[in-house]
């Protein structure tokens, strides 16, 4: 199967487990691969025949902007259920990760597969 990805997309969103962390946007990372067969758009060179990732990128954006999270996994099961929902895809990779949030570590995060 083919793959859609989005690198390092940067967000804001309110998200961690003491009320206080939720109550300033802070930066989380996401990487997406979406399975998808891209064979038709390679053909015809139309972006009806894919995934507009720009699309994709936005809703994101919006939704995270609106919600509020404790758990990076019900960020990344969210964000899951947005891209099956309106993109009508199959299966999505994604990893979340929270830069900086502890001394001496770049991100911790997680990854999750799931599939329709």
């Amino acid at each position: 199967m083919d793959k859609i990805f989005i690198s390092e997309l940067k967000v804001q969103t309110r998200l961690g487990v003491p009320e206080w962390e939720r109550m300033t946007p802070q930066t989380v990372v996401l990487d997406i691969e979406i399975s998808h067969d891209l064979h038709k758009a390679g053909k015809s060179d139309a972006i009806a025949d894919t995934i507009d990732y720009g699309q994709i990128v936005m809703r994101i954006r919006e939704t995270l902007a609106e919600h509020s999270f404790q758990l990076v996994e019900a960020l990344a099961e969210h964000v899951c259920e947005l891209i099956f929902k309106e993109f009508g895809v199959k299966e999505i990779e994604i990893k979340v990760s929270k830069p900086g949030i502890l001394p001496g570590v770049k991100a911790v995060g997680i990854t999750i597969k799931r599939s329709v």
